[in-house]
C-alpha cells in the first residue's frame, strides 16, 4: 500500500512540474512598435536563456508562473517581470524603452555576437557620412583610393593587400558585393552603391571560420544590414573645398503604420579633388526600402537600388617625376584616365518561424552592373607612340539566392543548434574586354574580349552544441563552381569550359569563463577563386586555392567601462594571386603564411566620451623564396586605427579619429618600400531643435601622405630605359567642409 501511494504522489508530482514548466512565447519592440533583434531573456530562477529573432520573437523555455524575467539590449533601458498566469499561451510583448549606450551595461556572455555589437557601439558613437567610413568601421580594415573617388577602394587586412576584394568577402542585406571574374580585378567590391546613412548593423568576421561564407572568405568578411525603418526624414547637405559638395535626402514614406515601414533614401556627390586636373567626379545613388510584418510575425523585405558615378583621375604618378620637380604630387603624368559605372539591385528577403523550435531565413536578388575604366601604369613602356593606356570594360547581370533554417533541440541535456543553408550564384558578363586605347577616345587593340557565365552552388551545415560554459561549432561547407568563357577573339566560335568542387571544414570553440570574459579557439578551411579567364586556359589548376586559419583569443571586460578584445592567428594560402591588369592576367604567386596578432580597445570614460583603437600586427612572407626574397608586396606589417567620440554633450557631438599604416616592402626583396602614414580627420556637430550644424576636417594636420603606393616598372616619352620605383596616389590635403542637416 506504502509502496502504491509512493507510485500515485511520484505521478503528481510529474503532472505538476509539466504544467507548471511551460513556454513563454513573446516580441520585443521599442515604443514605436518595431522588433528588436538580439535583444537577451533570461530567466533568473530557472536560468534558461534566449534571444529575439530579427523578427523580435522569442520562445523562451522552462518558465512557470511566479519566475522572474530579464530582458536586456544594450541601447535600451533593462526591463524586470514577474511572469502571471495570464503570460502563458499567449503572444507576450515587451517594451523596451531607448536610452544611451552604457559600455557598462553589456554583459559579454548575453550578446549574440560580442564583436558585432562593439561595431554596433561604434556606430552609434561615431556616425558615418561617406563610404569610405563605412569600411573603416570594421576593426583592423584599412582602405585607400587612388582612381578619382569612383574605383573600388584598396583594402587591407591582416597582412594583405587585398586590391578590391580577394581576400574579403562583403554583402550588404545577403546580397554579395564581391565580383567574379571582373574586368579589372578578382573579386573587385565597389560599395559605392551603400548610402552609409543607412546602414543599421556591421557583421563581421576574421579568418575562414563560417560555414555561411564562402568565396573570397580568407581573410575574413564583412556583412552590412540595412535600416529596416528610419526614426526621422531628413534632408542635409554639405560644401567643402575642391568644389565638393554632397546632398542626401531620406524619407519615411509610411510614418505611424503598423506593421509596415517604407523609406527612400538619395544622394548625390560631387568633387574636383585636389589634383591639377579636376577629377569632374560625380555619383547619385537612390535606394528604396519596404518591410511587412504579418500577423504570425513572418517578415517581407523588398528593396531595390540604382546608383551611377563617373570621373577623371590623374593615376599613380612616378617618385622620380616629382623628385625632379617636373610636376607636383597632385600633378598628372596622364590625366585622361577615369571612368564610369552603374549598379542596379534588386533585393527580397524573408524570415519566419516555422514552428516553436525551427526558423527559416533566405533572400532572392538581381543586379545588372556596367563598368569602364581607363588606366595608365605605365605610359609608355610597351608604346612609345600612343602610350600605354588601356580600356577595362564588362556589363553584367547577377542572379542568386540564399536559404537557411535553423533548428534548436536537445541531446539529452545538451542544446544543439543545427543550421542548414543552400545557395547559389549565376553571373552572366558580356563583353569583358581589356583594350588598348588613346585618350580615351581611340581603340588601338583588343587584348582581351569574350563572355563569361558563373555559377556557384553551395550548401552548408553548421552544429552548435553548448555543454554549459562550452560551446563547440563543428560545421561543412560545400562549394560547386562552373566557369564558361566564350573568346570572341578567336576566328571561330570558342567555348571552354571547366568545374570543381571544394569541400571546406570548419570548427569553432567558445568558452564562457566568466559572465564578462569570452575565449575562443577557431579553425577551418576557406578558399578564393581564380578568374573564369585564367581557369579555363590553364587546365584546372589553381581555381580554388584554400586557405587554412586558426585564431586563439578572448573578449573580456576587465573592468565595467572597458573591454579588451585579442587574438592570435596563422593563415596559409596554397596560392595566391596577383592581377597583371595591363596583361589581363591573374599571375599565381605561390604558397605564403601569415601570422599576427590583433588588439581591440573599447573604453567609455563617460555618458558622453567613447574611446576606441584597434591595432594588428603581421609577419606575412612567401613560402617558396629565398630568405630576403620572400616580402609579400604591400603586405603591411602593422596597422592601427581608433579615435575620441563625443556623443551627444548638451546638443554637441564629433570626435577626433586616425588610421596608421607602417612602411612595408613594395616588392619582394624589400629594396622599394611603400611609406607608413598617420592621418587625423575631426569632425563636430551641434543640434538644436531640428538643425544640425556640422564642421568636417580630414588631414587636419595637413600631412604629406600616399594614400596607394606601387612598385611598378615605367617609361616616360623623354625616357630611353625603364625605370623601376614606387608610383603612388597622393592622399588628401587639409580638407574642410560644413553641412547642414533637417530633421522633420
Amino acid at each position: 500500500m506504502n509502496f502504491n501511494k509512493i507510485i500515485i504522489l511520484l505521478l503528481v508530482a510529474a503532472l505538476s512540474n509539466s504544467a507548471y514548466a511551460q513556454k513563454v512565447k513573446g516580441q520585443i519592440i521599442n515604443e514605436i512598435d518595431q522588433p528588436l533583434e538580439a535583444a537577451y531573456i533570461y530567466n533568473i530562477n530557472s536560468q534558461s536563456h534566449s534571444h529575439s529573432s530579427e523578427n523580435g520573437v522569442f520562445i523562451l523555455e522552462n518558465s512557470k508562473t511566479g519566475d522572474t524575467l530579464k530582458i536586456g539590449l544594450l541601447g535600451y533601458k533593462n526591463k524586470i517581470m514577474v511572469l502571471q498566469p495570464e503570460n502563458f499561451g499567449t503572444n507576450l510583448i515587451i517594451i523596451l524603452e531607448e536610452k544611451a549606450f552604457q559600455l557598462e551595461e553589456m554583459i559579454i556572455t548575453d550578446e549574440l555576437s560580442a564583436l558585432s555589437t562593439i561595431s554596433r557601439l561604434d556606430i552609434n558613437t561615431s556616425p558615418v557620412n561617406s563610404s569610405q567610413e563605412v569600411l573603416r568601421k570594421v576593426p583592423g580594415l584599412i582602405i585607400g583610393q587612388h582612381a578619382g573617388g569612383g574605383k573600388a577602394e584598396q583594402l587591407f587586412l591582416r597582412g594583405f593587400d587585398i586590391d578590391h576584394g580577394t581576400d574579403v568577402s562583403i554583402s550588404v542585406d545577403g546580397m554579395p558585393v564581391n565580383m567574379v571574374s571582373h574586368a579589372h580585378g578578382q573579386g573587385y567590391s565597389d560599395l559605392h552603391f551603400l548610402i552609409p546613412e543607412t546602414v543599421n548593423k556591421i557583421d563581421f568576421g576574421k579568418g575562414p571560420y563560417y560555414a555561411q561564407e564562402g568565396d573570397f572568405n580568407t581573410a575574413g568578411y564583412v556583412d552590412f544590414s540595412t535600416r529596416d525603418y528610419l526614426k526621422n526624414s531628413q534632408i542635409s547637405m554639405s560644401v567643402g573645398d575642391f568644389n565638393s559638395l554632397r546632398t542626401l535626402g531620406m524619407f519615411n514614406l509610411l510614418e505611424n503604420t503598423k506593421n509596415q515601414n517604407a523609406y527612400i533614401a538619395t544622394e548625390y556627390i560631387a568633387t574636383d579633388g585636389p589634383f591639377e586636373s579636376p577629377q569632374n567626379f560625380n555619383r547619385l545613388n537612390i535606394f528604396g526600402k519596404y518591410v511587412m510584418f504579418s500577423p504570425e510575425n513572418d517578415k517581407l523585405t523588398l528593396s531595390a537600388s540604382h546608383f551611377t558615378s563617373r570621373w577623371d583621375a590623374s593615376g599613380q604618378i612616378p617618385q622620380r617625376e616629382v623628385d625632379k620637380g617636373n610636376i607636383t604630387r597632385f600633378g598628372a603624368i596622364d590625366d585622361t584616365e577615369g571612368g564610369e559605372t552603374e549598379r542596379t539591385n534588386f533585393n527580397v528577403e524573408f524570415s519566419k518561424r516555422i514552428s516553436d523550435n525551427t526558423t527559416l531565413k533566405s533572400n532572392a536578388f538581381y543586379s545588372y552592373y556596367a563598368f569602364e575604366l581607363y588606366s595608365n601604369f605605365t605610359f609608355f613602356l610597351e608604346d612609345p607612340i600612343n602610350g600605354d593606356q588601356i580600356k577595362q570594360k564588362e556589363d553584367r547581370q547577377i542572379f542568386g539566392a540564399n536559404t537557411s533554417v535553423s533548428h534548436t533541440t536537445f541531446l539529452g541535456t545538451i542544446e544543439l543548434v543545427l543550421t542548414t543553408g543552400l545557395g547559389f550564384r549565376h553571373d552572366i558578363v558580356d563583353d569583358v574586354e581589356l583594350s588598348r586605347t588613346l585618350n580615351r577616345k581611340t581603340t588601338l587593340e583588343n587584348i582581351q574580349l569574350g563572355d563569361i557565365n558563373q555559377t556557384n552552388i553551395d550548401a552548408f551545415v553548421n552544429a552548435e552544441f553548448e555543454f554549459g560554459k562550452l560551446k563547440i561549432a563543428p560545421a561543412l561547407r560545400l562549394d560547386y563552381f562552373k566557369f564558361l568563357y566564350n573568346d570572341k577573339l578567336q576566328t571561330e566560335y570558342t567555348l571552354l569550359s571547366e568545374t570543381k568542387t571544394i569541400v571546406s571544414p570548419k570548427l569553432n570553440f567558445f568558452y564562457n569563463a566568466e559572465d564578462n570574459l569570452q575565449l575562443f579557439l577557431k579553425s577551418g578551411i576557406g578558399f578564393h577563386s581564380n578568374d573564369t579567364r585564367v581557369v579555363v586556359t590553364n587546365l584546372g589548376e589553381n581555381i580554388l586555392p584554400r586557405a587554412y586559419g586558426l585564431d586563439l583569443g578572448q573578449i573580456w571586460k576587465p573592468t565595467k567601462n572597458l573591454i579588451v578584445n585579442t587574438a592570435l592567428w596563422y593563415l596559409f594560402l596554397e596560392q595566391e594571386f596577383v592581377y597583371v591588369g595591363d596583361a589581363g592576367i591573374v599571375e599565381p604567386s605561390g604558397k605564403t603564411e601569415r601570422f599576427g596578432v590583433d588588439l581591440g580597445l573599447r573604453y567609455q570614460f563617460n555618458d558622453w566620451l567613447y574611446l576606441d583603437t584597434d591595432a594588428t600586427y603581421t609577419k606575412a612572407r612567401s613560402l617558396e623564396a629565398a630568405d630576403g626574397e620572400d616580402f609579400i608586396p604591400l603586405a603591411p606589417d602593422f596597422t592601427m586605427a581608433g579615435g575620441l567620440s563625443v556623443n551627444d554633450l548638451n546638443g554637441f557631438s564629433g570626435g577626433i579619429r586616425y588610421r596608421y599604416i607602417d612602411d612595408r616592402p613594395a616588392n619582394e626583396d624589400n629594396s622599394l618600400v611603400a611609406d607608413g602614414y598617420f592621418v587625423t580627420d575631426f569632425n563636430a556637430n551641434y543640434t538644436f531643435n531640428n538643425i544640425t550644424l556640422g564642421l568636417i576636417i580630414e588631414n587636419m594636420f595637413d600631412v604629406e601622405w600616399n594614400e596607394t603606393q606601387f612598385a611598378t616598372e615605367s617609361r616616360l616619352q623623354n625616357e630611353a630605359q625603364s625605370v623601376e620605383e614606387i608610383h603612388f596616389t597622393p592622399g588628401t590635403p587639409f580638407f574642410i567642409k560644413g553641412s547642414i542637416s533637417y530633421n522633420f
